[in-house]
């Protein structure tokens, strides 16, 4: 069975010749970035449409992609924001042993210690220090919970529950 995995974010142009800033979002960019892969997309002006890697190189950390029919900075200015996706093998998903994917997170429901259950991980943004869980609530703003070792207890993914220990009043911001 496969999983779709979120690898990337189009941060931005970069250049005249049609490449692309990608923010990584995997914890193997020299796999996931080569030429010649092929990405699903969300997001942006794409429409879904697939993206063909045809160049990549690395700067300051990231990688420089230019796709096939992006040849100017024009064309690459509609991938700014397009999240970028392969397909893997369920397996490739496995993480170490304090490591969870983000895939594995989706529709998860969160339990407090104190407050009980507070609703179930939408999404997971990806911050410069720690992740976020963005966990929908019924009927309110969904609740932002960073995934920090502090807070998260356990993630069971058997059970489909992350166990949280939140400080007091963190739900109501």
């Amino acid at each position: 069975m496969s999983e779709v995995l979120v690898v990337g974010r189009i941060v931005r142009p970069h250049g005249l010749r049609g490449e692309v800033v990608v923010e990584v979002r995997t914890d193997d960019p020299e796999t996931r970035f080569q030429p010649g892969v092929e990405y699903q997309t969300k997001g942006g002006q794409l429409k879904g449409a697939p993206l063909k890697a045809v160049t990549v190189r690395w700067h300051q950390g990231r990688p420089m992609i230019g796709f096939e029919g992006h040849s100017d900075r024009n064309a690459s200015e509609l991938l700014r924001g397009v999240l970028l996706s392969v397909e893997v093998e369920e397996e490739e998903l496995v993480a170490e042993e304090d490591e969870v994917h983000d895939t594995l997170l989706l529709g998860l429901t969160v339990v407090d210690k104190e407050a009980g259950e507070v609703g179930t991980v939408s999404r997971i943004d990806h911050g410069a220090a720690y992740e976020t869980l963005v966990v929908k609530r019924q009927g309110r703003t969904p609740a932002l919970i960073p995934f920090v070792a502090d807070m998260v207890v356990e993630v069971d993914l058997e059970a489909g529950i992350v166990n949280v220990d939140l400080p007091p009043g963190l739900l109501d911001l």
